[in-house]
This record gives structure tokens, C-alpha cells and sequence, in this order.
């Protein structure tokens, strides 16, 4: 009874949390993306200078951007907050190099990083895997 007493003790201490937060990073679903974009073509060849990104739409929850960071390097985010449930201002806008939601809180985030700028944020943009392939990017999850 008293090896009982002590499993089920050390069972209770070992599930408690000293945090009750809960985790808000999943407002946005995984949705499949594989999506070639030829740099070659006028709508993508500005993705050829670093700092530079493009939107590409209808892909992801709300569309993506991919940024060219130096060194043949891209990174691709989701066009929706993912502190927010999808709405009409999760969308994110571009400014530069960085996005911002048009919700009340004005969210804004690096496309280079894909952290929150200013306010520290549960969550950090959704990326999804860039690629070079030739001259195509390919971008899947």
C-alpha cells in the first residue's frame, strides 16, 4: 500500500504544470503547399536581390511570402497572424521586410526571422520549406 501511495504521488508530481497557459499556436491550419515559382518570370525576378520578397496567393491559409535573405537563401511565411483566429485583419500586409495584421493589436513580425518585432508574441510566423531548384523555388511543407 505504501509503494501505491508513493507511484501515485510521484505520478501527480511529475503531470503538474507550474504554467496554465495555454498554447494559442495552432489558429492556423496545416494546410498542404508545393508551389514552383520560376525566377525567371517578371513576377518573381525581384526575388533575385536580397531583402526583396514576393506575395504568392492561394496558397497556405492565407497566401505566402517568400524573402530573399542573401547567399542563394529564401524563406517562405504564411500570409495569416498566427496569434489571431482567421479573420479579415489577420491578413498580414507588407511594409519592407516585415508584415503587419490589421487587427487592433497591430502585430508585426520579420520576414528574415519570422519573430514578433516589439511585443513578445506566443507565436512566430508559420514558415514552409523554400528551395532552389535551377531557377525554380520551390516551396512545400
Amino acid at each position: 500500500m505504501k509503494r501505491l501511495l508513493i507511484v501515485v504521488s510521484l505520478l501527480m508530481l511529475t503531470n503538474c504544470s507550474k504554467s496554465d497557459t495555454v498554447n494559442n499556436c495552432n489558429f492556423l491550419l496545416n494546410i498542404n503547399v508545393n508551389v514552383s515559382l520560376n525566377l525567371n518570370l517578371p513576377e518573381y525576378s525581384q526575388l533575385m536581390f536580397t531583402s526583396n520578397s514576393v506575395y504568392v496567393a492561394n496558397q497556405g491559409n492565407a497566401g505566402i511570402y517568400v524573402i530573399n535573405v542573401g547567399n542563394d537563401s529564401y524563406r517562405a511565411w504564411d500570409a495569416a497572424d498566427p496569434n489571431h483566429l482567421p479573420s479579415t485583419c489577420s491578413f498580414l500586409e507588407i511594409d519592407g521586410a516585415n508584415v503587419t495584421c490589421n487587427c487592433a493589436d497591430e502585430n508585426e513580425y520579420s520576414l528574415f526571422t519570422g519573430q514578433a518585432l516589439g511585443a513578445q508574441l506566443p507565436c512566430g510566423l508559420k514558415e514552409y520549406r523554400a528551395s532552389l531548384s535551377g531557377s525554380d523555388l520551390v516551396i512545400s511543407n
